[in-house]
C-alpha cells in the first residue's frame, strides 16, 4: 500500500482576460438600423470580416446563416435579435447593396455599453 502525505494548499483564484484587437477597417460594418445589435451579437464570437466579405445576399440567405450560427455553434442570440440582425444584414449586405464601397467612407458601428440579455 502506498501512502502519500503532504500539505494541501488551497488553489488561488486568478482572473484572466483575453484581448482581441479591433477589426481592420475593411471589416467595419456599414451604418444602419440594427447595426449595433448585429455588432454586439456577432463580434462576440467572430470578426466582422465574416460579414463584410460575404456576397450580397437576400434575407432568406442571411436568416439561414444567422439561425445556423445559433443552432450549430451556440451563439447566445435571442429570436428578437435574430430578426433585427437578418433585417440589418439583408439591407446593408443584400443583393442591392454596394458592398464594395471604400471602407474608409463608412462610419463604424461601435457597440455602446448596452447589456446583452441571454435568450
Amino acid at each position: 500500500m502506498l501512502m502519500i502525505s503532504g500539505v494541501v494548499r488551497p488553489v488561488e483564484k486568478t482572473e484572466k482576460s483575453i484581448y482581441s484587437p479591433d477589426d481592420n477597417p475593411i471589416a467595419t460594418l456599414m451604418p444602419g438600423p440594427g447595426g449595433e445589435v448585429t455588432n454586439v451579437n456577432c463580434a462576440i464570437c467572430h470578426s466582422t470580416d465574416y460579414i463584410v466579405r460575404q456576397p450580397g445576399s437576400d434575407a432568406k440567405y442571411w436568416e439561414a446563416e444567422v439561425r445556423k450560427v445559433v443552432a450549430v455553434f451556440g451563439a447566445p442570440t435571442c429570436d428578437a435579435d435574430v430578426q433585427v440582425i437578418v433585417d440589418y444584414l439583408s439591407s446593408a449586405y443584400g443583393p442591392q447593396a454596394k458592398t464594395d464601397l471604400l471602407p474608409l467612407r463608412r462610419q463604424p458601428v461601435r457597440p455602446s455599453r448596452i447589456k446583452r440579455q441571454n435568450p
